[in-house]
């Protein structure tokens, strides 16, 4: 009896522990099947970067892209481009736009404040700041002249408080890119010069905006400048999650990875020789392009470079699979529109086609020039009355008897003003000594051009000869004439193909022909001047890999009879200096196209620089590198502009690529990879299509460190009872 009350003391209590343990389980099942991750508000994340700081202002991004990506989160435009489909968006603004796609309409939204509002004193946006932003960039003195380009004769009117309207000269199917430039309060710079905005220090570290994102404040530590934003709420759009951005900017990669444990995303990761990430394991590494193209712009002005078959050869001779690879890039691209046409053989690399080009052109290997006269003289020398052999063996004092028929001349007709005589032993022949010592008629060293003449003193025939005094160049000579024939049969296709040679085959020596050696140096071009095809090669220090290009570029051209200078100066206004006086002959650079794949800046030949007397009117917005003048392009690219349809967008795109491809102003070559790093729990990060570096964060509400789970639709904990019943 003691035993078993003993055991039932426990049974109860073992019966109640399994029932509650099992109603957690079935708890913690229910809420597991009927619930969803979603991201949580909150968390802070770190991004580090290369570069320098400067004023954080939407005006003066453009050189900077450290700067660029701040600016993007502290103000906004409006409108916005959207990544994910490529698109122009609205913001803090809608957009209406006319039928003519020349009246341009925003109406600000509701509810828009500025950062420095407080419940006490509201600042809202309103048209006003729209109007002050815009007719500042319009201000001759404003010093981003590519900015002021965008709104050159643009009128600017409030319509309301909320409402402005662009009034443009031209249709303009992109002008809506230009709205995308972030907001500036009406008034923060007052008392400052606008040709001295770039410099309000005050306003530029301690920006006010209407973005996603505030200034919080700047910290100056031993490894980087750290600049700390904060959320904004804002009662439009999409939340986003993350309550703080830190934007770390270091001198150098290296200082920059000593502090990567306290990161959570790294901006434009370099490549090491291998072409891999340099980060971490714990890192993913998401690479991209932007729509930028680098390439070798031709300086149509110099008349070498206006032979348009050289620029074809050049183009046909420049290996782009090999520049790519040396460098770690991988996108290459045929067109300024950064497409690839495998289709076309113009743009394939091709060594012999390229020299097949240059051949049309009116620059010649010397071994061309060599050997079309060769060649002419071999003609000359096989037609006609007089028959002589091209090449002759004679020393000082000897004599060269030549013999012919008397059925071409007349009595008294001469030889190199030697008197032809009967032919003594042969019938209808006539015969002459033609001497060597300097006496009427000799026949000199080097190359003799001899002349049948009539007795009336009238061309019958003429012939080349060739006179050499040893047998070493004798030798030379003999060869060439071999190589000659060699050549008239390969050109024939009397010999088999793998027998055959062509020019590149043959070098000269001492002016005669011989077959090519591995171990002899490239001829260079030259024209009928004797002019030799010598080019310049423009491009900058920064990024080093554009050095390294034109290294490669000259060695590819060298086997095209191609020089190439390679000029790289020293500091950076020493370079735009050059670029501004076009003082190049090939500028090796890149351009940038922005979301709109808008080429007019850089090919319509508005935008060539213009030299006067004065240097004061060089532009420095002048895009048009290669002084690029067309009528036909000139009107796609401003068809393009005014285009209504997708449709005639596309077919007047096309039609450019036609007109450039025809006239090879430049070699477009790749269009640079871009890395972007941030840590595994990271989520969110989808950078879509960016047309700069700072649109990765145009997806920011999509990105979160935390997570939190939420009941999926019609379910709540009430559901657990019939979710129970289910089971049984």
């Amino acid at each position: 009896m003691p035993r078993t009350y003993s055991l039932s003391r426990y049974i109860l209590p073992a019966l109640l522990l399994l029932f509650f343990l099992s109603g957690l389980i079935l708890l913690r099942k229910f809420y597991v099947q009927n619930t969803i991750l979603v991201p949580a508000e909150g968390g802070t994340y770190i991004e580090g970067s290369v570069g320098q700081l400067q004023p954080l202002m939407p005006w003066f991004t453009v050189k900077n892209d450290v700067n660029r990506d701040i600016v993007s989160l502290v103000f906004s435009g409006l409108q916005k481009y959207n990544p994910s489909t490529g698109k122009i968006e609205d913001d803090l603004a809608t957009l209406t736009v006319s039928d003519n796609k020349k009246i341009f309409t925003i109406e600000l939204l509701e509810n828009l404040y500025w950062h420095d509002s407080t419940l006490e004193s509201p600042h809202p946006v309103t048209a006003d700041d729209v109007i002050y932003t815009f007719t500042t960039i319009q201000d001759e003195d404003f010093s981003n002249s590519l900015l002021r380009q965008n709104f050159l004769g643009v009128e600017i009117d409030k319509l309301s408080d909320r409402k402005v309207r662009f009034s443009l000269v031209e249709p303009y199917r992109f002008f809506a890119s230009n709205l995308t430039i972030g907001l500036l309060p009406d008034g923060a710079f007052e008392g400052v010069p606008i040709s001295k905005l770039d410099q309000a220090l005050d306003f530029g570290f301690n920006p006010i905006g209407a973005g996603p994102y505030k200034f919080k404040g700047m910290v100056q530590t031993e490894l980087s400048t750290e600049v700390t934003l904060e959320r904004f709420p804002r009662m439009f759009g999409d939340e986003f999650h993350l309550e703080r951005a830190i934007f770390r900017i270091f001198p150098d990669y290296t200082t920059l990875l000593s502090d990567i444990r306290n990161l959570d995303g790294v901006r434009l990761v370099p490549r090491n020789d291998q072409g891999d990430p340099i980060i971490p394991k714990n890192f993913t590494a998401a690479q991209y392009t932007l729509p930028q193209y680098v390439a070798l712009f031709f300086n149509v002005n110099n008349p070498v470079l206006q032979d348009l078959k050289l620029r074809l050869g050049l183009q046909l001779g420049t290996n782009k699979q090999a520049i790519v690879d040396s460098i770690n890039e991988k996108i290459i691209i045929d067109t300024p529109l950064l497409e690839i046409d495998t289709s076309d053989w113009r743009y394939q690399f091709d060594s012999n086609s390229a020299q097949g080009a240059l051949f049309s052109s009116d620059w010649h290997l010397p071994q061309k020039v060599r050997l079309q006269r060769a060649l002419e003289q071999r003609e000359v020398n096989a037609v006609g009355a007089l028959q002589v052999e091209p090449i002759a063996y004679l020393a000082t004092g000897a004599a060269l008897i030549l013999t012919g028929s008397t059925l071409d001349t007349d009595e008294g007709s001469t030889l190199n003003d030697v008197l032809l005589e009967p032919h003594p032993s042969m019938t209808g022949a006539w015969i002459v000594a033609l001497p060597t010592n300097g006496q009427t008629g000799s026949i000199l060293p080097g190359e003799n051009l001899l002349k049948l003449v009539d007795s009336k003193g009238n061309a019958i025939d003429s012939a080349y000869l060739w006179r050499t005094t040893n047998s070493k160049s004798f030798k030379r000579a003999a060869e060439e004439q071999r190589l000659l024939a060699h050549f008239i049969e390969s050109r024939d296709g009397s010999v088999p193909f793998e027998d055959r040679i062509t020019t590149a085959d043959l070098y000269i020596e001492d002016g005669m022909l011989r077959r090519r050696l591995s171990t002899d140096p490239y001829d260079i071009r030259v024209n009928d001047k004797g002019e030799k095809l010598s080019l310049r090669l423009l491009t900058t220090e920064n990024p080093p890999q554009y050095k390294e290009i034109a290294e490669l570029i000259k060695k590819h051209w060298e086997p095209l009879g191609v020089h190439i200078g390679i000029d790289v100066p020293k500091t950076r206004s020493k370079f735009e200096e050059k670029l501004i006086d076009r003082d190049y002959d090939i500028l090796l650079f890149g351009q940038s196209l922005l979301d709109n794949l808008d080429s007019y800046a850089y090919w319509h030949s508005s935008n060539m620089q213009q030299f006067t007397d004065k240097r004061s009117d060089l532009r420095i917005d002048a895009y048009n590198l290669s002084q690029y003048s067309s009528l036909e392009a000139d009107s796609l690219l401003e068809l393009i502009r005014k285009s209504d349809t997708d449709e005639e967008l596309q077919e007047s795109l096309d039609e450019l690529d036609e007109v450039l491809k025809q006239d090879v102003p430049a070699i477009f070559l790749y269009s640079p990879l871009y890395t972007f790093a941030y840590v595994k729990n990271l989520q969110g990060v989808e950078l879509g299509s960016p047309s700069l570096h700072s649109d990765r964060f145009l997806t920011l509400q999509r990105w979160f460190l935390k997570e939190e789970r939420t009941f999926i639709a019609n379910k709540s904990w009430i559901s657990f009872i019939p979710w129970l019943f289910s089971l049984i």
